[in-house]
């Protein structure tokens, strides 16, 4: 174990770090003593080298805390609110501790809307090459006051999932509250044993994580294993370790068996087809026969209008759209190059009459396999 830990962490200088409520706060608010320490060690890293990115939450915790309030908050208009006001005391309290390093630190706020849009997912990307060019240390948070369902990440695990992928880290750290993954949920059963390693994925690895969430914190273990799912995807480690621990940074760096951790998938995603499966919504399906299917899982062809049978939804072109066979299992995830109304027109077709119905034929392949990313394996995940 300790061989493999040190040969993931070997050749990290990228680290995105993600801290849960459930970490940032004490009976009285948000716990200024454990922010102080994040800070503190997150500096020692910069000193090292290392570039840091800290995805944080605490905003709506923070602001509850201001207004007395205790429980889970219900509503959304509630949950914005709280964040108004918490926000702006969450930042001024990271640049207090991170300025006692003599380092700055730049908020950035965003929806999944911000990242659903190619050109602004290009300049996040930009501003935060920019940032850590200037050892000036991104925390970035989920703009609650503006999000709605539509444009919302679910939880912050998620939303570093996706970060993970902008930033091209080398290694993902979820800070928690618990010391990791166990095969049983720790708060109900004493025989539950830390996991330590996680080479593969499995659905007996998903199905013991539980969604169970404190009254501050909003995805609770599974959230978390979900976003190690994703960002190994991508060929990035991922380590879920206990957020109060002192000096848990400094010891997972050192390669300690600390927490959690997920190794990377052999078959990983570049960065574009990530982007796709885990970061955009599927505006419709496509069903395909099975011609099709084969083509698609066994020869990484792309998908044409021949293997089309049915077409779901209304969409346009360079839309994300989910394609299905005949049993409906999703089995792939892309950009088409028609729209909906356009490949209802020319399905079961050959390439060679695309023109002919269309009265024109910017391409062959209703989804070209560089814009194609299989999901049999993981179908639930990317839609």
């Amino acid at each position: 174990m300790k061989n493999i830990r040190q040969e993931t962490l070997s050749h990290v200088k990228k680290i995105l770090i993600k801290v849960g409520s459930a970490v940032l706060t004490g009976a009285d608010g948000l716990d200024l003593k454990i922010i102080d320490a994040l800070a503190d060690e997150i500096a020692e890293l910069i000193r090292q080298d290392y570039s840091v990115v800290l995805v944080t939450s605490g905003a709506i915790a923070s602001g509850k805390h201001r207004l007395n309030i205790t429980g889970k908050l219900k509503s959304i208009p509630e949950k914005q609110a709280a964040a108004a006001i918490g926000q702006g005391r969450l930042m001024r309290i990271y640049s207090k501790s991170f300025e006692k390093n003599n380092l700055y630190v730049a908020q950035i706020l965003l929806t999944l809307s911000d990242l659903t849009d190619r050109q602004r997912f290009l300049n996040i990307r930009n501003t935060l090459s920019t940032l850590l060019e200037w050892k000036v240390t991104p925390i970035i948070n989920e703009n609650d006051t503006v999000a709605v369902d539509e444009i919302k990440f679910g939880d912050n695990d998620n939303l570093a999932a996706l970060i993970a992928n902008i930033v091209e880290a080398d290694l993902f750290i979820n800070l928690t509250s618990t010391a990791g993954l166990y095969d049983a949920n720790p708060t109900e059963s004493k025989k539950a044993r830390l996991i330590p390693l996680v080479a593969e994925f499995t659905d007996e690895i998903e199905a013991i994580a539980t969604a169970e969430t404190s009254s501050v914190g909003t995805g609770g273990m599974k959230s978390k294993v979900l976003a190690a799912k994703k960002v190994t995807a991508i060929g990035i480690p991922c380590i879920i370790a206990p957020g109060k621990k002192k000096n848990i940074l400094a010891d997972i760096i050192a390669g300690k068996e600390i927490g959690t951790l997920f190794l990377p998938m052999a078959d990983r995603l570049n960065s574009k087809k990530y982007w796709i499966a885990f970061t955009l919504h599927s505006r419709g399906r496509i069903t395909v026969d099975d011609g099709a299917r084969k083509a698609l899982l066994e020869k990484g062809k792309s998908l044409l209008p021949s293997g089309v049978i049915d077409v779901e939804g209304d969409f346009t072109v360079g839309d994300p759209v989910s394609c299905i066979d005949r049993a409906g299992t999703v089995i792939a995830k892309g950009l088409v190059n028609f729209s909906s109304a356009e490949i209802r027109k020319i399905m079961g077709l050959k390439t060679t009459k695309i023109a002919q119905i269309l009265g024109h034929k910017d391409y062959d392949e209703i989804i070209h396999r560089d814009n194609l990313v299989i999901t049999r394996n993981n179908p639930k995940s990317v839609i």
